[in-house]
């Protein structure tokens, strides 16, 4: 399968989030990521924009009973670039993350 897509990780935001999963949390991680990168189209149920924000999608991962997101946004329409990650554990992104996330974006965007 051919790469359509690119994976950026933004500083160590996402590399922590991931360092603090178990091995079978990772391989969903990574198997949903291998989709985002080589998928001609994306599922919502992977990938999806949070409304109200202008750019900013959360990549969507269930394993087991755990759900977990990521955020991250495009740049140049083909590098996803890889933000902050929790557990979700409630049915609202919790508001911290979502402004974290946000101010990740714009810190990137500012120092490209």
């Amino acid at each position: 399968m051919e790469e359509i897509r690119e994976l950026f990780y933004y500083k160590h935001y996402f590399k922590d989030f991931l360092n603090g999963q178990n091995n079978k949390v990772k391989d969903k991680i990574n198997y949903v990521l291998f989709l985002l990168t080589h998928a001609q189209r994306v599922p919502e149920k992977f990938l999806k924009h949070l409304e109200g924000t202008k750019g900013l999608y959360e990549i969507r991962v269930e394993s087991g009973n755990n759900i977990f997101r990521i955020f991250c946004c495009f740049d140049e329409g083909r590098i996803i670039v890889l933000f902050n990650g929790y557990q979700k554990k409630s049915q609202k992104a919790p508001k911290k993350e979502i402004e974290l996330a946000l101010k990740i974006m714009d810190e990137y965007f500012n120092k490209k």
